[in-house]
């Protein structure tokens, strides 16, 4: 800064001699401070570190003696030399500290008078017509200076009366229908957001009932205040249209429209019919092609919502955009509307339609590693067909692989590539509800409707039990935008058999599972036959070990013991996840949002899921032969079928604070109650605590259940609780950062857990509820956001009462997360 500048240190605005921090007043400023983290002006002291005009110091260097010069080229190339002034040590670090830096503010007093000017309008438009603001320049130490803006904003000019002066006839009948809901009111501050607010709802109204030509300029209002009252009288006025003429432009009264026809071009960027090959009526639609006909009238009709005979209506155009794009095999189509030569009261509307390609190959292939792998390279191909059966429909099909090393897992024949996966799956979209009956009364077309039937297969080996998942699900989609955006989804069944191939693997892939029966068997004395060479138990060995335990063949551990308990918990629940699993199931999703768009902060989301699993199977299983498993249960082709119920409540809430910062908070509940053929809910339905979308300090599988020290290898029960509060700010540019708390458990319920600690005793269970907390930073990249969270076990349920606060809070017992996008 030169010495007759001064850095803006603070900004004051103080509202009828109250100081005030409204974050939409500071934004009325021109100037504002440099800005701190955490109180210090971070970004301007990296600033000032760089040097100012790094390039020209390097070249006075190397001019400062006669000889330098010279020297360098003799050693490097003229066009080194040249780079070496650009390169990061000379030059470079500066425009990096530059960049990440924040250039001083220097205090402008033009500057100021622009922020006085646009705060008396901020008032002016909230009502407060004699509103004034003075500015006040302090001189602080250190060439610092802080300016205070003082407003005096007056009393608020409230609406007295509203008249209307309205050219057109049948304008000033429909603003008189629709008054009765004017957000003008007599007894209101008149702003200029109620203006604006009232002029598009005006708009819309009268374009939504004909009024083609009308715009939201076609309204004014004019303001006189009654004396010295701070009252105003209103006057709207509505004027005729304005019609260019020539050189001069001439009043003509609104008239309302009707659509008079309507033309649906299918595969041509123009509405030209010169060219048309084939065209079809149905119902009043007429559709050209300039080849044959590709697709199905009605499957066109559906998503119409321009009629022939009706008026003409915006919202009308808007959902038959809506309604084509949602086909997915058209671009977003054109909607151009045409004063009829024959009519002048009527329009024709002509829809023109942009195909998509009617087939569509995708192929990728990536590098991967993970905890189990460490090198994968997977590959996905997948082709998708548009319009399978002329009504839209959509036919994608993918097939997926991967390749894998692992040092961890078995290998007995020493390959390098000793991890496989792969898969298919074929998707089948109708954009209609598909069913024998017809639902328009209930799901009308303008919830956008589609159903889908999926079906799927996929084989790994060498990771885990080796698992065999065939899938396949029929539901239907739709959605309804009046209002908040609500979202239903009912899965009409949902059919899932997973198979394990290796499951001699369990204790190698479950070790501390393993771990805990080795310690016991090295306690008790295991037989012999159950141990290798090193005196520890083979894999075989330990389920031989668990099994005699429960059939008390040790007197050291009686039935009921506490070590008896732990050891058949081991041996129970290896069966339960050996097991194959036939889950037929239906389940109803409903999604509520008031995120108005894209950059909405401020708004909720609800979320609920009914599930209901195993009745249908269990029907068809009554009227055959019974068939059981060595469980006891019924079994369907040979396998157990599940039987349970599932219910799933989340909340959502966003709340904007100030500028770039802004608290996030959820709450999640979730239960799966199994009766019936099933004691236990299958692995893939239950729930888990810990990871980077939940609580963040434990590791994802390694919370609870409920005060258990996490018992097994990857944790699991049928009830979950779950809470998280986040506070997100801007640090400078795309970074951010994050303050965190999460806090929930999960316990056993209504199912086959008999271990105190594991199980949900209602109110008294509440102090497992585990609380992790710690800080985190996002980078925002526009597409996505790539977050980093440090947790930290702030109170661990797992200990002893008096261990349980702040006894993990170090960088050593802390747990990181890296994650995409939020975590809520």
């Amino acid at each position: 800064m030169h010495k007759n500048q001064y850095l803006l240190h603070q900004n004051k605005i103080i509202v009828n001699d109250k100081e005030s921090n409204l974050e939409e007043l500071e934004i009325q400023l021109y100037q504002k401070p440099n800005s701190k983290l955490l109180g210090y002006k971070l970004r301007l002291q990296l600033y000032n570190l760089s040097r100012k005009n790094s390039d020209s110091t390097y070249r006075v260097w190397l001019e400062k003696k006669p000889n330098r010069m010279e020297r360098m080229k003799k050693i490097y190339s003229k066009k080194q030399v040249d780079r070496l002034g650009k390169s990061f040590l000379v030059s470079g670090y500066s425009e990096f500290l530059k960049k990440v830096g924040e250039a001083p503010v220097v205090m402008d007093t033009a500057k100021i008078t622009r922020s006085k000017k646009r705060l008396n309008l901020y008032f002016y438009n909230r009502g407060f017509y004699d509103a004034k603001v003075e500015a006040k320049i302090d001189t602080l130490s250190k060439r610092k200076t802080k300016v205070s803006y003082f407003v005096k904003t007056g009393d608020v000019y409230v609406i007295d009366s509203v008249f209307r002066k309205i050219q057109t006839p049948v304008v000033d009948s429909m603003y008189q229908a629709i008054s009765g809901s004017s957000l003008v009111e007599k007894g209101k501050p008149f702003t200029a957001q109620m203006e604006d607010d009232e002029k598009n709802r005006i708009t819309k109204e009268f374009r939504d009932n004909g009024l083609y030509y009308f715009e939201k300029t076609n309204i004014n209002y004019d303001a006189d205040s009654i004396g010295k009252e701070k009252k105003l009288n209103l006057i709207v006025r509505i004027d005729n249209k304005k019609i260019k003429q020539g050189d001069s432009l001439i009043s003509k009264p609104f008239k309302i429209y009707k659509i008079g026809r309507v033309n649906i071009f299918t595969d041509r960027q123009t509405n030209d019919k010169t060219s048309v090959i084939d065209s079809t009526t149905y119902k009043n639609l007429h559709i050209y092609s300039s080849g044959k006909l590709k697709y199905r009238p009605k499957t066109l009709a559906d998503a119409i919502f321009i009629e022939e005979g009706e008026v003409f209506s915006d919202k009308n155009k808007v959902l038959t955009g809506k309604a084509l794009s949602n086909f997915k095999v058209f671009y977003f189509p054109r909607i151009q509307y045409v004063e009829n030569n024959n009519d002048s009261n009527t329009l024709t509307a002509n829809i023109i339609l942009s195909p998509l390609k009617r087939r569509q190959f995708v192929i990728k292939a990536d590098v991967t590693t993970s905890n189990i792998q460490d090198f994968g390279i997977s590959g996905y191909m997948g082709v998708t067909f548009r319009n399978v059966f002329k009504g839209a429909e959509i036919l994608d099909f993918s097939m997926r692989g991967n390749l894998g090393s692992s040092s961890k897992l078995s290998n007995p024949n020493d390959l390098f590539f000793n991890v496989r996966e792969y898969g298919a799956d074929l998707k089948l979209s109708f954009p209609r509800i598909f069913f024998p009956i017809n639902t328009r009364k209930v799901i009308k077309k303008d919830m956008f409707p589609t159903t889908s039937i999926t079906m799927g297969m996929s084989k790994q080996t060498n990771i885990g039990l080796d698992k065999e998942s065939y899938v396949s699900n029929f539901y239907y989609d739709w959605t309804t935008t009046k209002g908040k955006e609500k979202k239903y989804r009912f899965d009409l069944f949902n059919l899932q058999f997973i198979r394990n191939l290796n499951t001699a693997n369990y204790f190698n892939v479950y070790k501390y599972s393993y771990n805990v029966l080795n310690s016991y068997a090295q306690t008790f004395g295991a037989n012999s036959n159950y141990l290798d060479n090193d005196g520890n138990l083979t894999y075989p060995g330990a389920v031989s070990f668990v099994n005699d335990v429960v059939n008390g063949a040790y007197n050291t551990i009686p039935v009921g013991s506490s070590d008896y308990r732990t050891i058949n918990s081991i041996g129970e629940r290896r069966k339960r996840l050996i097991e194959n699993n036939l889950i037929f199931s239906s389940a109803f999703s409903f999604n509520l949002s008031s995120k108005k768009d894209f950059n909405d902060v401020e708004f909720y989301n609800i979320r609920a899921k009914v599930e209901s699993a195993g009745n249908f199977v269990a029907l068809i299983a009554n009227q055959l032969p019974a068939k059981y498993n060595d469980n006891g249960n019924k079994t369907m082709f040979g396998v157990e079928y599940a039987q349970y119920f599932k219910f799933e409540l989340e909340y959502i809430k966003h709340l904007h604070i100030r500028r770039k910062s802004s608290l996030a908070f959820r709450t999640f509940g979730g239960i799966a109650i199994p009766y019936g053929n099933s004691n236990s809910i299958p692995f893939s339905k239950s729930y888990f605590a810990g990871g980077s979308n939940d609580n963040r300090g434990w590791l994802a599988y390694s919370l609870g259940p409920g005060a258990s020290n996490s018992l097994n290898d990857f944790n699991e029960a049928n009830f979950k609780l779950s809470a998280n509060l986040e506070y997100r700010f801007n640090i400078f540019g795309k970074l951010n950062g994050a303050l965190f708390a999460d806090a929930g458990n999960i316990w056993n319920i209504y199912d086959n857990v008999d271990d105190e600690k594991l199980k949900f005793n209602g109110v008294q269970s509440f102090k497992d509820i585990a609380l992790g907390s710690g800080f985190g930073f996002r980078y925002d990249f526009g597409f996505f956001v790539v977050r980093t969270d440090f947790g930290f076990k702030t109170y661990n349920p797992a200990k002893e009462m008096d261990q349980r606060w702040f006894k993990d809070v170090s960088l050593s017992e802390g747990v990181f997360n890296i994650g995409i996008n939020y975590p809520f």
